[in-house]
């Protein structure tokens, strides 16, 4: 007797492009805005406007410039300078002069003399991307500043350190989900035996996560809906942001994929053709998915009623990648593909089969052998048997 999961695969079946166009395509227009994601630590501008902190920063905004919250540290060594003052006050006044920098302190010496701190104030706040573009200007333009004074220095403080983060942060998640994907992709080749599986799996999980990213930038980076959520301020997104979400969306979507292909498999190995397959193990499996992508849900989705927006943009990062992880990649994207192939989806080379270990991960030939029966009877055993009783 089927159930609303059977039913809804044989519908999946009847129509199988226009679902699985109408899936990818609808996942790649929310990841568009993905494309313009802005990696960063947000502040105390991030925080409701009923907080002290908040208020605070917006009082000196507004007293002496957005980018006094946030100033460059400038730290100089000036050991190797003939006078360690005069070269301090020179590279002072270089970077006092570099465009988007409104005004640098007076320096600081230490004990020796020979080095000394100032900071330099941007004309903008400390997470805008032109206050980015400030400190990659002053650190390529260090030759010239420090030409002819015979002292270095480097650029740090809170400011600095963040866009650090989330340029390393943006440079590792590339190799980060190669690594992760790559793994999951080998796995599931070996639990699967079929090269399509995994390859779909990947896909499917790149395509939620990349969605994710992109409703996360249209809320938090550009104000689309942000008041519904209670988001007063927009900004770039937590450097920890796509890391947290790739690792455990990850978990959550294959825990998915092996509900769904296993079951569908196992139908398919006792004998089942490709499409009444894709209905048995919708008909057992699909309802534990709903189950499980809801309750996941709505633990992500309580992080939004949080204060700190940080919380609100996990929770919503989260929870918007399980939505369509489950209900859009493995309810509809994945039994699509599979009616598509056909037997095409167990397709494995020959030479791959070989190079795979072979593990029989539910139970195969203990199926098997129950069919077959016990083994034959050897009357020289029963007979050696007896005589020892």
């Amino acid at each position: 007797m089927g159930n609303r999961g059977s039913r809804w695969a044989e519908f999946v079946q009847r129509h199988p492009f226009p679902v699985r166009l109408a899936a990818v395509a609808g996942l790649v227009v929310l990841a568009i805005p993905a494309l313009s994601l802005q990696l960063g630590m947000p502040g105390a501008e991030a925080k409701p406007t009923s907080t002290t902190e908040r208020r605070a920063y917006d009082d000196l905004a507004q007293g002496f410039g957005p980018g006094f919250n946030g100033p460059l540290t400038i730290v100089v060594d000036a050991q190797g300078a003939a006078n360690p003052q005069a070269a301090v006050r020179t590279i002072e006044q270089r970077i006092k002069a570099t465009p988007g920098v409104v005004s640098v302190s007076a320096p600081r010496f230490n004990g020796a003399g020979d080095t000394a701190v100032f900071s330099a104030v941007s004309a903008n706040a400390p997470t805008s991307e032109k206050t980015e573009d400030l400190v990659h200007t002053i650190r390529d333009e260090r030759p010239e500043t420090e030409a002819g004074t015979g002292a270095i220095f480097m650029v740090t403080g809170t400011t600095a350190l963040n866009i650090d983060v989330a340029e390393k942060v943006s440079g590792a998640l590339i190799p980060y989900l190669v690594v992760v994907v790559g793994l999951a992709i080998l796995l599931l080749l070996v639990v699967f035996r079929s090269v399509v599986i995994p390859l779909k799996a990947a896909f499917g999980f790149l395509l939620s996560v990349l969605a994710a990213l992109g409703c996360i930038v249209a809320v938090f980076q550009w104000g689309w809906g942000a008041s519904l959520l209670g988001v007063e301020t927009t900004g770039p997104i937590m450097s920890l942001t796509p890391i947290f979400l790739v690792g455990i969306v990850f978990g959550l979507a294959m825990d998915y994929e092996v509900f769904l292909v296993s079951r569908i498999r196992e139908a398919y190995v006792q004998g089942q053709a490709p499409g009444p397959a894709i209905t048995t193990g919708f008909r057992y499996s699909a309802r534990i998915v709903v189950a499980a992508a809801l309750i996941m849900i709505a633990v992500f989705a309580g992080f939004i009623t949080a204060d700190e927006s940080m919380v609100k943009m996990i929770g919503f990062g989260l929870a918007v990648a399980v939505l369509f992880d489950a209900f859009v990649v493995r309810l509809a994207f994945v039994p699509a593909v599979l009616a598509l192939l056909g037997d095409k989806v167990s397709w494995l080379p020959r030479w791959l089969d070989r190079i795979l270990p072979h593990i029989d991960v539910e139970g195969e030939a203990l199926s098997r052998l129950h069919t077959a029966g016990p083994p034959p009877h050897d009357e020289k055993t029963d007979t050696r048997t007896h005589a020892s009783t």
